[in-house]
């Protein structure tokens, strides 16, 4: 369960702006640069395409990684993908449901501002 950071404000998006883009906001998971293309002044579309893309990289770099280290990498890289898919599946939900919650372990990095 995500604890908030008293240091940081929590981050919330107007309801009508939510309403309006929960498929775009679902389908950033898959394809994180949509809402730059069909929302870019949705923070709540923004918000997901950012977790989308810091799940594609951790991704990205995840398999590089485990892909050098000789057999116990190349082991670990299915638990990978398929931590990541249940990552996926979870920012997907998060969307539909209207909710700005961080993925759990990802970094509260801001590339898509």
């Amino acid at each position: 369960m995500h604890t908030p950071n008293p240091n940081l404000p929590d981050p919330q998006a107007d309801p009508r702006d939510i309403e309006e883009n929960k498929t775009i906001g679902a389908l950033a998971y898959l394809l994180f640069f949509l809402p730059l293309l069909a929302a870019r002044n949705s923070r709540f579309a923004m918000y997901h395409a950012n977790q989308g893309l810091l799940l594609l990289l951790a991704l990205v770099a995840g398999n590089i990684v485990l892909g050098i280290i000789p057999l116990i990498g190349w082991l670990l890289i299915p638990l990978l993908n398929l931590v990541c898919f249940v990552y996926l599946i979870l920012g997907v939900m998060n969307a539909v449901n209207g909710r700005m919650n961080p993925l759990p372990f990802m970094p509260n990095i801001d590339i898509l501002k």
